[in-house]
């Protein structure tokens, strides 16, 4: 799948700012690195009860994985699924090292504050995320272990973890099929890990179109997600939806 034939809409969301909206099931959105390096720390909710959420752990024992790409799907914590990838141009997506914080940012790179900069203020993946899940009704307690679209982090034997600056090059992509309807919570914000001396988070462009017929195919191929498919399913249909 190369280029959808036509999108529903379109979003850009600026380096270091957020975004947050609901993505219905049926729905596949797009999400491009605009010029290279950029990371997109995300959560999924379920739109209609909140309290169930993007489950790491199960995600990632479910599929005998450390990273997220082309064929895995996101878990929630019910046994059900929020989203397949079904393409993934840049071949990795962080699962375990979480957002920035406030204090991180200063660190790193120095206060730049809004008095100051304006929209080029430094903004932390954790305040982003905070200032989308307040719109909701959510809050610190609803921050759990996210995902970090575009950013590649590996393991020593030892534990030592490793971040791969240039993993996403400019007009890297990653489609999320969705079989859920998801509140999808982005925060732009750098990379915790992210070496860069300086405060420039690269842009992420969202486009929704309907998703093909056989794009979850892949994911089908893990017994797991099957299982937990077929437990999506049955959730609409127990609400009289269309499976």
């Amino acid at each position: 799948m190369n280029q959808p034939d036509a999108y529903i809409w379109e979003q850009h969301i600026p380096g270091g700012c957020h975004w947050s909206g609901i993505v219905r099931r049926g729905t596949t959105l797009r999400l491009t690195d605009v010029s290279g390096g950029a990371n997109a720390a995300v959560l999924f909710f379920n739109q209609e009860e909140k309290l169930e959420r993007y489950n790491m752990a199960d995600t990632l024992k479910s599929q005998h994985t450390f990273r997220l790409t082309k064929g895995h799907a996101c878990h929630s914590d019910m046994g059900r699924i929020f989203c397949c990838i079904t393409e993934d141009t840049s071949g990795w997506n962080d699962t375990v090292c979480g957002m920035s914080d406030a204090d991180l940012i200063r660190r790193k790179y120095g206060t730049g504050r809004y008095q100051e900069l304006r929209n080029e203020m430094f903004r932390s993946g954790l305040d982003g995320m905070l200032i989308e899940l307040a719109k909701w009704g959510l809050g610190m307690r609803d921050v759990v272990s996210n995902i970090n679209f575009f950013s590649k982090v590996t393991a020593s034997s030892s534990g030592e973890l490793t971040f791969h600056p240039g993993n996403s090059k400019a007009g890297d992509y990653v489609d999320l099929s969705f079989e859920m309807d998801t509140l999808m919570v982005l925060s732009a914000a750098p990379h915790p890990l992210d070496p860069a001396e300086a405060y420039k988070p690269g842009a992420v462009n969202m486009a929704a179109f309907m998703t093909p017929s056989s794009a979850v195919t892949q994911c089908t191929r893990i017994s797991e997600n099957l299982r937990a498919l077929q437990n999506t399913q049955r959730l609409y249909a127990c609400h009289g939806g269309a499976i």
